[in-house]
């Protein structure tokens, strides 16, 4: 397990003062990005051999976001390594132990050159100490667009340079930010969300986003479908 401890910042917020939840996902990001440079399997090495962790899938459970100024633990841990893909687990606590958020999520190593799947190696494999798997409701990796439900297109999204990552693609907090904005509605406080990566957009794409809005139980769930110039999905998110 990793952890490393901060402060909300000013800068990491909403109009409420809350934690964004793009700023918890970067919080999450930052913590694989700390505990991989930590070891001998850094971007740098990865760079030197050609391969990229690319995430296939995100899925988060907030119970309560955090405030201005508010002192928080981020952790989190891999727990399972099977042929090229990587499962790790995510935390947010406050300074009392509460637990804020949790999440699960799952890598696959790709060949950068060829763009293909590439099989763990027992390197890599030695830089991870496995855990146990965090308690939480692990649902599908894959989302299912709903056939029925209240459909709206919006405005396309061109990709410029300020939504690129290391890897040259997009972000995968940024398919998030696109999501949520779609909905254009302050007053929704996500609960809960996942997103399944299907492609990779890259500088220069534009993407056509779609929002399906279903229900389940009394609450009303946002189907974001981020299509290609195709009308294929590079990344679907569902938020509630």
């Amino acid at each position: 397990m990793y952890t490393f401890k901060s402060r909300i910042r000013y800068s990491e917020v909403d109009s409420n003062a809350k934690l964004a939840i793009e700023s918890l996902i970067n919080y999450f990001q930052d913590s694989t990005i700390f505990q991989t440079q930590s070891g001998p399997a850094s971007i740098d090495y990865l760079k030197r051999n050609g391969l990229a962790w690319v995430l296939s899938a995100w899925q988060i459970t907030v119970n309560r976001y955090p405030k201005l100024c508010e002192d928080v633990t981020i952790g989190t841990m891999p727990y399972e390594l099977k042929g090229a893909m990587g499962l790790r687990n995510f935390f947010m606590d406050s300074a009392d132990g509460e637990r804020l958020a949790v999440a699960n999520s799952i890598w696959t190593l790709v060949d950068v050159e060829k763009e293909m799947p590439s099989r763990i190696t027992e390197e890599i494999a030695s830089a991870y100490v496995l855990d146990e798997k965090l308690d939480m409701d692990y649902g599908s990796r894959k989302i299912m667009i709903p056939k029925d439900g209240e459909k709206t297109e919006c405005s396309p999204i061109e990709i410029t340079k300020q939504h690129l990552d290391t890897n040259k693609h997009v972000n995968n907090g940024q398919y998030i930010r696109m999501a949520v904005d779609c909905l254009d509605k302050e007053d929704f406080e996500i609960s809960g969300l996942r997103a399944e990566y299907k492609k990779q957009a890259r500088q220069g794409d534009v993407l056509y986003p779609v929002v399906i809005k279903s229900k389940k139980e009394d609450n009303d769930i946002y189907t974001v479908s981020l299509n290609n110039s195709d009308g294929e999905p590079v990344c679907v998110v569902e938020l509630i």
